[in-house]
């Protein structure tokens, strides 16, 4: 006899976000929130906030090498048509979904990355020596990152819609649906 569920999906949640990626994740949310926020008028803080968003980021890229086979860039790094395309379907509501991050995720995961440590680089540099114009490239910077966690917010909001799976939820929880 035929065994009917050779090729079924199975139906309990399949763990994808370690915790070291999970707790990465939400230490940057706040870091860089609080760094974002505090700018001239805590100065101290915002350093602060600035040394542990670039620890965070060292780390990470560590991990990208080392850690679990979703946190691995080889797991996520796709080619520029592989990505546009990913983004093109996300758009048309129609793009495959993935049990790690999808191109376009992986792009923003290097995106983030890029400037977040852009961002920490300009800030660490910047004296009284370097003037206004490194904290203006510094404060620029900043900004671009704010945009692109803005949209990383609403890909993920619509591709939650589009796989109807809360993608929030599993950055908490670690699992996604199969």
């Amino acid at each position: 006899m035929l065994n009917p569920h050779r090729n079924s999906v199975p139906s309990s949640p399949v763990y994808v976000w370690d915790p070291f990626v999970r707790l990465f994740h939400w230490t940057l949310v706040v870091a860089f929130t609080v760094a974002y926020l505090t700018e001239d008028d805590l100065l101290t803080v915002h350093v602060w906030a600035g040394y542990l968003v670039g620890g965070l980021i060292v780390a990470r890229v560590i991990w990208g090498f080392v850690g679990s086979v979703h946190a691995r860039f080889a797991d996520f790094l796709y080619t520029p048509a592989d990505t546009l395309s990913n983004v093109r379907d996300l758009v048309l509501l129609r793009a495959e979904r993935h049990l790690g991050h999808s191109p376009g995720g992986g792009a923003m995961v290097v995106l983030l990355l890029v400037f977040l440590a852009a961002t920490v680089v300009t800030g660490l540099v910047f004296t009284k020596d370097t003037g206004e114009a490194m904290e203006e490239v510094h404060e620029v910077l900043a900004n671009i990152t704010l945009a692109l966690v803005l949209a990383h917010i609403a890909a993920v909001v619509f591709a939650s819609f589009v796989h109807r799976e809360n993608l929030v939820r599993t950055k908490f929880t670690g699992y996604k649906r199969p």
